[in-house]
């Protein structure tokens, strides 16, 4: 199967930039992410279509106009491809930790996404942000208690 990679990896940023309908024609039934909570802590495994959309819903509630732009990709080797992205969006609130007058801030923040691709599918997903840069954008004073 050939597998058009820049296609692929629009269609990824499109679903973060808040078009779920894109899902099922982009991400596999069996999908794994493996990423470190953005405001810090161990990594956390998460499976399934619905959980990816569970996720972005969530990132997209406390920042309605969020984009994702794609800077660097992607970068192909055999059945992964690496993606180098700019988001920027408005904060609305709603994380915990936050300051308050952090409403409204504009807020930017980058990452790398390596992508595993299964039958022309994105199966597998490793996300690295620069969580520390979007936390002091947000005002975080001290991390939130874990658990």
């Amino acid at each position: 199967m050939s597998v058009n990679f820049s296609a692929l990896a629009q269609s990824w940023a499109d679903i973060w930039n808040g078009n779920l309908s894109l899902t099922d024609k982009t991400v596999h039934e069996d999908f794994v992410s493996h990423a470190a909570p953005l405001l810090g802590g161990p990594a956390q495994d998460s499976t399934g279509r619905d959980n990816l959309n569970t996720w972005v819903s969530g990132i997209r509630a406390a920042f309605p106009d969020l984009t994702f732009t794609i800077q660097v990709g992607p970068v192909v080797d055999g059945s992964f491809e690496v993606l180098r992205w700019h988001a920027q969006g408005t904060y609305a609130g709603g994380i915990p930790g936050a300051s308050p007058e952090a409403v409204g801030r504009r807020v930017v923040f980058y990452g790398t996404d390596i992508l595993r691709v299964v039958d022309g599918l994105i199966a597998e997903y490793w996300a690295n942000a620069d969580s520390l840069w979007f936390a002091q954008q947000l005002g975080f004073r001290e991390v939130p208690p874990l658990g």
